[in-house]
């Protein structure tokens, strides 16, 4: 893990040496960098080795996929997060293999598709680790790249023409959150909980939240999460709209997949023509929010404010 602060040092002093003066102590010389990031990541180094591994037992049939389960019967495919050990967070492969199982699964014979987490959370959203692959064009590439992926796998979110159900097992943070407005139902545990802390990252939203969730609860509610960061329950999430019904954690998977087992039993063709017609004046809409929430977050990545929250967030999450 040393060698993947090493890596966060070198790259953070790179882009350091092209910054005004005023910005230098972010970095104030390669070895102190090294050092200080060696200690913020260190937190990450009991679960890195493990980051891809699932609790025994988990489906293997389809091995294309290694941080996700993804299983199909009863007219059902889901697609579960399974990266348990490092609280489902999403790594830039985990993005990939949930385009392509989202894509597969627009195609295959089921009739509803359901997106849940494997343990204790159901995703912590953007794994930290993904800052860490600086490719050679520097920071600036990377922020262009991330960019691209993040458009991508949004867009596949809302091109999906099928029933696309959240079935929210834990709390969920960042992205994980944000495309829940894309979803066409959302199932939670009263153990979940819902967090955008964008601002405290020097960031913006992303996921469409920026259209979705004040269309969804209101301007002044959708502030409250997407600007001022405020963590939501279940049941206040429940409340404002994001969140369709709350269940007890204890009976959460029975009752859940009771119901979403009837769901899947209803006449394929007519839940597609449905869900196309009342999301088809959205679509185009969509497309363009999430163009623009990319085009600003890849100039956020590159900004002050988001290198110097990020910094103090690494600071904080070592302490724990």
């Amino acid at each position: 893990m040393a060698g993947v602060a090493g890596r966060l040092a070198r790259n953070w002093c790179r882009s350091a040496v092209l910054r005004p003066q005023k910005d230098l102590a972010i970095c104030p010389n390669q070895e102190t960098a090294r050092q200080n990031y060696v200690d913020l990541v260190s937190s990450l180094s009991s679960s890195s080795e493990s980051s891809s591994q699932g609790k025994p037992g988990a489906d293997r049939e389809q091995q294309e996929y290694e941080n996700l389960v993804v299983t199909s019967e009863d007219g059902i495919t889901k697609i579960m997060f399974n990266r348990p050990t490092r609280k489902n967070a999403i790594s830039t492969q985990m993005y990939q293999e949930i385009m392509l199982a989202l894509k597969a699964a627009s195609k295959d014979d089921s009739t509803i598709t359901v997106v849940t987490g494997n343990g204790d959370y159901y995703s912590s959203g953007n794994d930290l680790a993904n800052f860490t692959d600086i490719p050679p064009g520097g920071v600036e590439e990377k922020a262009k790249q991330s960019a691209i992926m993040l458009r991508d796998f949004v867009d596949t979110f809302i091109d999906f023409p099928k029933p696309l159900i959240a079935v929210v097992n834990g709390p969920a943070v960042g992205i994980s959150v944000t495309t829940l407005g894309l979803f066409d139902a959302v199932y939670a545990s009263d153990k979940a909980t819902f967090h955008t802390p964008f601002s405290h990252l020097g960031l913006s939203p992303e996921g469409c939240a920026s259209y979705t969730f004040p269309k969804i609860m209101g301007p002044a509610k959708a502030t409250e999460m997407l600007i001022f960061g405020k963590k939501l329950t279940a049941r206040e999430a429940c409340a404002q709209g994001l969140v369709t019904e709350v269940f007890p954690d204890s009976t959460f998977q029975k009752e859940v997949w009771t119901r979403l087992k009837a769901y899947s039993k209803l006449p394929q063709n007519s839940m597609r023509i449905s869900k196309q017609v009342i999301r088809k004046i959205e679509k185009e809409k969509l497309h363009a929010v999430n163009a623009e929430e990319c085009s600003v977050l890849q100039k956020r990545w590159l900004s002050d404010e988001c290198m110097n929250a990020t910094m103090n967030f690494l600071s904080k999450r070592s302490k724990l």
